[in-house]
């Protein structure tokens, strides 16, 4: 049996659809129709991978998104009817991997879950086999265990910020350019509007790097060119 998927739709025809596709592929399937029935099958069996619907009957997909992460790092792929920025931008800044609006191709969608395994297979692969320890300006990562701890307070943060992180600090003492992180870390083709997701992920690291008060300034911004980290 392959990866282990968890679908959350409180359309049960659309989870069986999505669920066919996914087995016909190879997968094992997990299906949930509230979001109270989902947190509890990612606690009693946590899967590879999760499809998460926004709109559901007890919470939103958001706050199952939330409670996710505060504990897990498998790769996460919000479902919705919804089409507007922010809803996207919603996703993505708690913590999503991917973002699926309905209506669509199933095809896509089991194409969408096979890139996030990859990257995330992939992640965990380069961990064991590169130098995996970074410590330098009170920040300290490990990509053995996934840990981050900054200014002796762990942050909790989702692969792909991680990633962002690490190769930032790798680099440090350069500018990397939106372009070169989004092709880097997400294995894809940079387009105009890719800009908008690196500009996200580096928001969301600063707001959790941040006291509470205020954004960390650890990553800087270097106008009209990229980001760097000094050294």
């Amino acid at each position: 049996m392959g990866n282990r998927i968890l679908v959350l739709d409180d359309e049960k025809e659309i989870a069986e659809v999505i669920a066919l596709y996914l087995k016909n592929d190879g997968y094992e399937v997990i299906q949930a129709y509230t979001g109270k029935e989902a947190l509890a099958k990612v606690e009693k069996d946590p899967p590879d991978l999760a499809l998460l619907d926004v709109m559901l009957p007890d919470v939103d997909g958001f706050v199952v998104l939330q409670k996710i992460r505060q504990k897990y790092k498998f790769p996460v792929i919000m479902l919705t009817a919804k089409t507007e920025y922010t809803d996207k931008i919603a996703g993505l800044t708690m913590g999503a991997d991917d973002y699926i609006a309905k209506p669509f191709n199933p095809l896509e969608l089991v194409a969408r879950v096979k890139a996030q395994l990859r990257r995330y297979t992939k992640y965990n692969e380069n961990a064991k086999s590169q130098e995996n320890i970074l410590d330098f300006a009170g920040l300290l990562m490990n990509r053995d265990t996934h840990v981050c701890i900054y200014n002796e307070r762990e942050l909790t943060l989702t692969p792909i910020e991680f990633d962002i992180l690490w190769f930032l600090c790798e680099n440090r003492g350069k500018v990397i350019s939106s372009e070169q992180l989004f092709e880097e870390i997400w294995k894809e083709k940079y387009f105009k509007n890719s800009n908008n997701t690196v500009m996200v992920h580096i928001r969301h690291l600063r707001e959790k790097m941040g006291d509470g008060r205020r954004k960390s300034d650890f990553i800087k911004t270097v106008w009209g060119v990229g980001y760097k980290i000094e050294k």
